[in-house]
């Protein structure tokens, strides 16, 4: 699918973004990588990488907010991989207007951008917090969601067709809970919530590598699933640091106790393949064809797909062995 395509990616020098440039670089048969993104040291820094020395990739200073500068670099691009956002949940409740502007107008910038430039296909990176949100990350992303799917109702003539992919805590990502613990754990006490709380989490190489294999499959409209595992932060924090003092600090404003990634709302648009759920659009008013495309079980009414009833549940012993290829750096 890449074979002489050019491909952008916004917040490309993200834990994400950069990740997902050395899988397409591992193809070898794309013609451009576009990495876009605000920060020119982080670009700097990736630029002077041997691991990113190939000919083919570009740096775009450009920021999602601004639709002229996506209109330029979108220009002769055929895929656009949607990796930007805020998504730091104290840091949105506090500063609410700057995580609307990029993750819900920035959404909406690049939908006007790639149908002007006639972009092929555009998937976006959403999140388990997108589903029934309780905090204004979470808020942002559904919102997100909702522009991507519902832009594929007037990409007219242009035939650009959206996607999103949807999935819980990247181990390894900035801002994630394993690299605190490990500092919390040096000092001997390692702060949780709740022990009982549960997240879905996902390897960084995997979550790249579904988003990629999304990016092929979609006809537009649909928002894909991984089948993922699940674990408990008291697992996780005993897995971490099993000498360490546990403090219990309570939920955080904002936080859940469990997430869910397919909702019992949408469990009626919802299908069940191997290793993945696909939710297909509720009002389809373009000419929709991924219920014949990804065929599956249908999921029964009432289903939902959250981390606490989730079937794959990590043990002490499988998290630990997590931690210590993240600790390698050959998390997948």
């Amino acid at each position: 699918m890449l074979e002489g395509k050019t491909i952008l990616i916004t917040g490309g020098t993200g834990s994400f973004g950069k990740r997902c440039c050395l899988e397409i670089l591992k193809e070898g048969k794309a013609a451009k990588i576009i990495i876009l993104s605000r920060d020119e040291l982080k670009q700097y820094d990736m630029s002077t990488d041997p691991a990113f020395s190939a000919s083919n990739i570009r740096y775009f200073i450009g920021d999602v907010r601004d639709k002229d500068r996506l209109i330029r670099a979108m220009t002769d691009v055929d895929y656009v991989i949607h990796a930007a956002a805020l998504k730091q949940v104290p840091a949105a409740e506090y500063n609410p207007h700057e995580f609307i502007k990029t993750n819900i107008n920035g959404a909406m910038n690049v939908v006007d951008a790639a149908i002007a430039t006639g972009v092929k296909k555009v998937i976006a990176l959403s999140t388990d917090k997108a589903v029934n949100p309780i905090n204004l990350y979470g808020a942002t992303k559904l919102c997100s969601d909702k522009v991507f799917i519902s832009a594929n109702n007037y990409s007219g003539k242009s035939g650009t067709r959206f996607a999103v992919v949807r999935y819980g805590n990247v181990i390894g990502s900035r801002g994630s809970v394993i690299p605190l613990f490990l500092k919390q754990k040096q000092l001997g006490t390692v702060t949780i919530t709740k022990p009982e709380m549960t997240r879905f989490v996902i390897g960084l190489g995997a979550g790249v590598r579904f988003a990629l294999r999304s990016l092929a499959d979609m006809v537009g409209g649909e928002i894909f699933i991984p089948k993922i595992p699940s674990c408990s932060i008291g697992d996780l924090a005993k897995a971490v640091a099993p000498d360490a003092k546990i403090d219990i600090i309570g939920l955080r404003p904002g936080e859940k106790l469990h997430e869910a990634m397919v909702p019992a709302d949408e469990a009626l648009m919802t299908t069940e393949q191997k290793d993945r759920f696909v939710i297909h659009p509720t009002q389809p008013y373009w000419n929709y064809t991924g219920k014949e495309v990804h065929k599956g079980k249908k999921c029964p009414e009432g289903f939902s797909y959250s981390s606490d009833t989730n079937e794959e549940q990590l043990s002490i012993e499988q998290i630990q062995s997590l931690i210590e290829r993240y600790q390698q750096q050959t998390i997948d």
